[in-house]
């Protein structure tokens, strides 16, 4: 064989390769997208678009980290502070997709059924990366019941001295005293008649979720939950609580001094670190340090299901940067990032522990507020607003002043689901946009219509 033919009948060999491989990537059952090094696609096969296509403005997917922008914000800066030459960025990073945004002329864009996404992203050189995306909303339904499952068994199973146990009557209020309360807590006797509230701090629990813990034994055979506690003397520590009915409480007859519920208060203080750890890594945004989305969205849920079984105040506050854009224009991405850094901390810092604090869009954050009216989530967002515009942010010896808009929604007890609560926080959020930013916009009937023609909401 000469030269030439050689050649040839390498180069169609290395066509025939070429074309396999490329059936392969579109015939894949995962979602496959290749980039450059800035999020410009350059591959996409069938399932990619499909997943992908919805979060497009205008249908126009081009970039990658534009068109995740809304529900992965954390993608950009994660690639940005990669600095090995190759390797893995992201491994199975969850993206809730269950948020109406605004497309143009302030219609809601058409949203699909509630989906969660898994990305991973791989960099395979300086110039290209590789995305893979799979639907894995059911396996994360699954896995939920199975960190439930998991937790019930380890708060049984493991053996640690340093526990209390707590009788509760039907209100949940202390029944007894014994000397495993006085023990982890430090509260004597007087304690009896307190509600179990008293073992969490201030602004870490409410009336109605007191309630629906034991609710949620009485369906589910337990509650488990793991945070902050207060003793006695106002200290803090790390505890896991679960409570479970007592057998037999309802046989005849019925004494009503006798305990209904069983609380168990383990000290897993020297545990904190570890948990935190992988807390961060599920529930965390990893530039700003609140809640992600996948966090924002489980929290919202479970409070939406109990304001159904027991009608409460549930108030959602939708904040958003404004012209964030051009402090990017004017600043470069690490001078924005450290304006979302700075409003995350200022958000932790005026809203209660009980409040879910997240980041769910690239400048967007929402503040869930159980047990909270309109007026006064309002008055919060109005007091977050008059902060932020006090404070600039330093960076690389500039002062970055900022302004935030805000929307604001409540259930006041209505039946509301997640959806129509977003959609009423992101239209009053809107108008405040609108209506000249720096300003917070509580939601009205009247703005239950969609937004006359224009390009969509102002940023």
């Amino acid at each position: 064989m000469d030269l030439r033919a050689f050649a040839e009948d390498a180069n169609a060999r290395l066509a025939a390769e070429h074309e396999a491989l490329m059936q392969f990537l579109y015939l894949s059952p995962v979602g496959l997208v290749q980039t450059d090094s800035g999020g410009e696609i350059l591959m996409i096969n069938p399932i990619s678009a499909q997943l992908l296509m919805p979060l497009a403005h205008d249908g126009n997917l081009v970039n990658l980290f534009e068109a995740l922008e809304g529900v992965a914000p954390e993608l950009r800066h994660l690639c940005a502070t990669f600095t090995r030459p190759n390797g893995m960025v992201c491994d199975g990073l969850q993206i809730h997709l269950n948020y109406p945004n605004y497309a143009g002329g302030g219609a809601l864009r058409p949203r699909r059924s509630p989906q969660v996404l898994s990305l991973s992203l791989l960099k395979l050189d300086d110039t290209r990366l590789m995305a893979v995306l799979s639907d894995v909303s059911e396996q994360v339904r699954r896995e939920r019941q199975l960190r439930q499952n998991d937790a019930w068994l380890n708060a049984l199973l493991t053996s640690i001295t340093d526990y209390a146990l707590v009788g509760l009557d039907r209100e949940g209020r202390v029944c007894e005293w014994n000397e495993t309360i006085g023990r982890v807590t430090g509260h004597s006797e007087a304690v009896v008649g307190s509600s179990y509230a008293v073992f969490y701090p201030p602004d870490a629990i409410t009336d109605e979720q007191v309630h629906d813990r034991l609710r949620e034994a009485d369906q589910n055979g337990w509650n488990l939950d793991e945070g902050a506690r207060v003793r006695a003397d106002g200290s803090q520590f790390w505890a896991s609580a679960m409570i479970s009915p007592i057998p037999d409480r309802d046989l005849e007859p019925v004494d009503p001094d006798a305990p209904a519920y069983c609380m168990v208060v383990r000290d897993i203080s020297d545990k904190r670190e570890a948990i935190e750890t992988r807390r961060k890594s599920a529930f965390c945004d990893h530039l700003t340090g609140v809640a992600n989305r996948r966090a924002f969205f489980e929290a919202a849920e479970l409070e939406l299901q109990r304001n159904r079984r027991a009608p409460r105040p549930t108030a959602l506050i939708l904040v958003d940067a404004d012209h964030f854009k051009c402090i990017n224009d004017r600043h470069g991405h690490p001078g924005g990032d450290a304006v979302l850094r700075q409003l995350g901390l200022v958000l932790t810092a005026t809203f209660r522990q009980v409040d879910v604090v997240a980041r769910i869009g690239g400048e967007e954050f929402a503040v869930l507020l159980p047990s909270s009216t309109l007026a006064g989530a309002a008055a919060v967002a109005e007091r977050l607003r008059q902060v932020v515009q006090a404070q600039a942010v330093a960076f690389e010896g500039a002062s970055i002043s900022l302004t935030v808009s805000a929307g604001v929604a409540a259930s006041d007890g209505v039946d509301l689901d997640l959806e129509t609560l977003m959609k009423r926080a992101d239209r009053a959020l809107y108008a405040a946009k609108a209506g000249g930013r720096n300003r917070v916009e509580c939601w009205t009937p009247a703005l239950s219509e969609p937004a006359g023609p224009s390009t969509g909401a102002p940023r």
